[in-house]
């Protein structure tokens, strides 16, 4: 799953002149099933203040390839979580987490990420995601 981007942004890349606010457009546009998932997260975290989850699991084999390409590239991940102002966790091919950043490293977050939690939620279902 790769981003669609238009040949005019392509050309400002190429000649180094590309904002934040025009890269996270073309994941918009490109990825717009992960876009709608980390959207959601974040603004349920910016809500209430506290972690928000997504757990359910997409519903097609693109939809699981663009979350994982949103949330596996450390630019768009990046870009994302600037956008929104959270930090993003990400388990097992759809889950993901939203974390304020008054959050990031309490307990929380150091549950969510740590190699217990990846275990504990494996599941058989989940091995060739």
């Amino acid at each position: 799953m790769s981003l669609d981007v238009p040949a005019a942004l392509l050309e400002r890349a190429e000649a180094g002149r590309v904002d934040d606010e025009e890269f996270v457009d073309c994941v918009r546009r490109s990825l717009p099933y992960a876009w709608s998932v980390v959207a959601d997260v974040a603004a349920r975290a910016a809500d209430g203040g506290r972690v928000a989850e997504h757990a359910v699991p997409p519903p097609s084999e693109g939809a699981r390839g663009q979350l994982l390409r949103a949330l596996a590239s450390d630019a768009i991940r990046g870009g994302l979580e600037r956008h929104f102002g959270v930090t993003l966790a990400f388990q097992n091919c759809h889950r993901v987490a939203a974390f304020p950043p008054a959050l990031v490293g309490g307990d929380a977050h150091r549950r969510f990420v740590s190699p217990l939690a990846q275990i504990r939620n494996q599941s058989p279902e989940l091995r060739n995601c």
